[in-house]
């Protein structure tokens, strides 16, 4: 490396950095302010040439390298840490993975629209419990004639919902860890693939975040992107490139603080002269500069050796952990070197110190990238042997999950009534609609599944009848204000410690659901049977919202004013017996090698717990190569 960018980059540079001051920089505040994606911008990227950066002109790119790629979306955080990596998401996730692993087919369709900024990309790794350990993925593709079908939902993803085109994650053999997982592409429209809501963020609120949801989405077969159980490999490859982006982000989000920070400390003055001049600010600029460097020629060499073909995981790990944690040092001492002027909002340096956090967090949080690290220093440490490991189970802890989904929708009105008065509720008894969530006995929520404002009187005759006060999910409070925000129940929000929980349209999002783990009763009412509030449920009704209250609220009634109800008194939650894991062993014929499912095979990464009949039939006997149908069942 010549330690020095050539003459081209710096115009690039000097190019991206103007629009960015002239075009991003007074709308920066509103951007913020109203977590507003930036469509007008992302168009004028896409007119400069700057949205397919590295790759080939005859895929629709600029047929720049990754150091120019690095550049830019160092300029634009400088700036706004959001537009900063809306581009990066887009070139390194969304993008990269069909231009490295797609078919000429596949580039032709999807990656020259990507790479000339006609569309948006994004990719779906990350679920309630797939985050680091992605080999925890629990969205399925089964394959069915000439299509793919696709169930699960994916959380944090970066350019959702604003995105076209997006690489999607998800196993298509399991029980056999992550070389059961594959990789598609998957297009926004489709029957089946809706969004959650964006997430109302700390920082980077320029950038869209929401949840990926797939319900029996057909997914065509020439959408498999390489081949099946090929997934993990394209994921760890492309986030190997991603981090250059995400430090990149950071670099320019650090850079932009300092640059503040330098100019505020030149004019501001105490004790007769500019603070820049007192020794403890001139060290903290000295420090801050000598980090800047350091950080970007990290940034910048793994940039190099990732264009010239040559190994880069570990030092894009490097770049992406030791610029993402100088980053944090180096905004919070600019805002020191503001003072109370930096902490107010619309402050660029505010700004800066909210968007910085999250270059820690995602595409591998710097405790991943110290293990990324290590293993490239020490080698991978040995697999693990023994028990087997329970599999993550419901946010909520064990449930029932009675779902009633066959009959009329007054058959299962009536079962779920029959279950709840045998577990002792008694419906004759009723509380103010008002009463504090945290204090309720029992309380009927309503989530957007909701519909329509005058839908709200549905939710309120129910929680008469049953004896409840009114809650709801964030969205019902937040964005469609039908309720106060008091009202709303949540990780963030209310915590619902009582007995009853009646959830209406709410599709059971993880903050959600760690709001009511304590009930010692959730019943959930959505018309889509795979909301994830049904696998944290004990009873649950699928069926329409309009038609299912009001049978319900008519079942519950007993024909005479509620009793007031006495004090709360907390229901022992009654959770069903685990049944004993039960299997048959298979004897080799070879060699006498015994397959026990509740050891497995982890040299060969068939995780403890995967049944004989289950196994890939590439797999063959570890002792001496028979094949499976060499097995004996003993």
């Amino acid at each position: 490396m010549s330690f020095k960018t050539t003459e081209e980059h710096e115009v690039l540079r000097l190019r991206i950095r103007e629009f960015a001051e002239n075009e991003i920089k007074p709308i920066a505040f509103m951007l913020d302010q109203n977590s507003e994606y930036p469509a007008e911008i992302i168009k004028k990227l896409a007119d400069m040439n700057l949205m397919g950066i590295p790759y080939p002109k005859e895929y629709g790119g600029a047929g720049l390298d990754i150091l120019s790629y690095a550049i830019a979306v160092e300029e634009l955080s400088r700036v706004d840490g959001g537009c900063g990596v809306i581009l990066s998401a887009h070139v390194s996730l969304g993008s990269y993975p069909i231009f490295a692993y797609g078919t000429e087919e596949q580039k032709k369709k999807y990656l020259i629209p990507l790479a000339k900024g006609e569309k948006l990309g994004a990719f779906g790794l990350t679920e309630p419990n797939a985050g680091s350990d992605a080999g925890g993925t629990e969205t399925t593709a089964v394959l069915e004639g000439d299509h793919y079908i696709l169930n699960g939902e994916k959380i944090f993803i970066t350019n959702a919902d604003k995105a076209d085109t997006y690489i999607v994650f998800a196993v298509t053999t399991p029980d056999i860890g992550v070389r059961g997982i594959s990789a598609f592409i998957v297009e926004k429209g489709w029957e089946g693939f809706d969004f959650g809501d964006h997430y109302d963020k700390l920082g980077i609120r320029s950038s869209p975040t929401a949840q990926l949801l797939f319900n029996d989405v057909k997914v065509p077969k020439e959408n498999l992107l390489g081949k099946e159980g090929e997934g993990f490999k394209i994921a760890m490859g492309t986030l190997d490139g991603g981090r250059i982006g995400i430090a990149s982000q950071a670099l320019g989000i650090a850079q932009g603080a300092y640059e503040n920070a330098l100019a505020y400390s030149k004019e501001r003055e105490q004790f007769g002269k500019p603070i820049c001049q007192q020794q403890i600010i001139s060290f903290k600029l000295a420090d801050m500069a000598t980090k800047l460097r350091a950080a970007r020629f990290l940034v910048y060499s793994s940039a190099e050796l990732k264009e010239n073909h040559e190994p880069y995981g570990m030092e894009s790990a490097m770049a992406k952990q030791y610029t993402s944690d100088v980053c944090l040092e180096i905004v919070n001492d600019a805002l020191q070197i503001f003072g109370g002027t930096g902490y107010l909002k619309g402050m660029e340096i505010e700004r800066a110190y909210r968007d910085a956090k999250i270059c820690t967090i995602y595409e591998g949080t710097n405790e991943i990238q110290r293990v990324v690290i290590a293993s490239h220093i020490i080698g991978k440490p040995p697999k693990e042997t023994g028990a087997i490991k329970s599999s993550k189970g419901p946010i909520v802890g064990i449930r029932k999950r009675i779902i009633f989904k066959d009959g009329t929708s007054e058959e299962k009105v009536n079962n779920l009534v029959d279950a709840l008065k045998k577990d002792s509720y008694d419906f004759t008894v009723g509380i103010e609609l008002d009463t504090p969530i945290n204090k309720a006995e029992r309380v009927v929520s309503a989530g957007k599944g909701i519909g329509k404002k005058e839908n709200m009187e549905l939710i309120k005759e129910l929680a008469i009848q049953s004896g409840s006060a009114i809650g709801c999910s964030r969205p019902v409070a937040e964005t469609l204000k039908y309720l106060t925000l008091d009202r709303y129940v949540g990780m963030s929000g209310q915590k619902f410690n009582g007995n009853l929980y009646i959830s209406c349209g709410i599709s059971g999002a993880g903050q959600h659901l760690k709001g009511i783990k304590d009930a010692t009763t959730i019943v959930a009412i959505n018309n889509n049977p795979k909301a994830p509030i049904f696998k944290n449920s004990d009873y649950g009704i699928v069926g329409d919202i309009e038609e299912v209250l009001p049978l319900l609220s008519k079942a519950l009634d007993n024909g005479e004013p509620k009793k007031e109800a006495p004090p709360m008194k907390k229901m022992k939650r009654i959770i069903p017996k685990k049944v004993a894991p039960s299997w048959k062993n298979f004897v080799c014929g070879g060699c006498g090698y015994e397959y026990d499912a509740g050891i497995g095979d982890i040299d060969n990464d068939i995780k403890p717990g995967t049944l004989f009949e289950k196994l890939p039939e590439e797999w063959i006997c570890p002792e001496c190569g028979e094949e499976k149908d060499m097995f004996i069942e003993v």
